[in-house]
């Protein structure tokens, strides 16, 4: 019957590592902080990536309202182009700056980063 429940996992080995409380502690809190669960956070670090903290709820109302500008202008590109009443290159390169804007504040606010060695780090102890 175990078997069976493993192959219907899509990760289907599990490992056991034991830690001190202070590892646990310090685990227990970065998992939190990026929002993960400790199992999602310590793949996150196998994987190469140091999760990002979890972004303010701001950061969500500031994407809606930067989103809902998007729109604005393209409705307004929509009603300048039946009208003949706008410099459609100007309105472009707004548009792609505000495009960029709203890909750069995602970039930096919630993607993984790339993580570092961690060589020289005295807080780091062998595994």
């Amino acid at each position: 019957m175990k078997k069976e429940v493993n192959m219907m996992r899509r990760r289907a080995i599990r490992i056991q590592v034991w830690v001190n409380h202070d590892e646990n502690a310090k685990l227990q809190a970065s998992a939190k902080t990026s929002g993960l669960s400790q199992e999602g956070y310590i793949r996150s670090l196998i994987n190469g990536y140091v999760p990002k903290a979890m972004p303010p709820t701001d950061y969500f109302a500031m994407m809606r309202e930067l989103h809902a500008i998007g729109n604005n202008l393209n409705q307004l590109a929509a009603k300048a182009h039946a009208t003949g009443h706008l410099d459609r290159a100007v309105f472009q390169q707004e548009a792609d700056h505000l495009r960029r804007a709203v890909q750069q504040i995602q970039q930096a606010v919630t993607a993984p980063e790339p993580r570092t060695e961690l060589q020289g780090n005295p807080d780091v102890h062998p595994p």
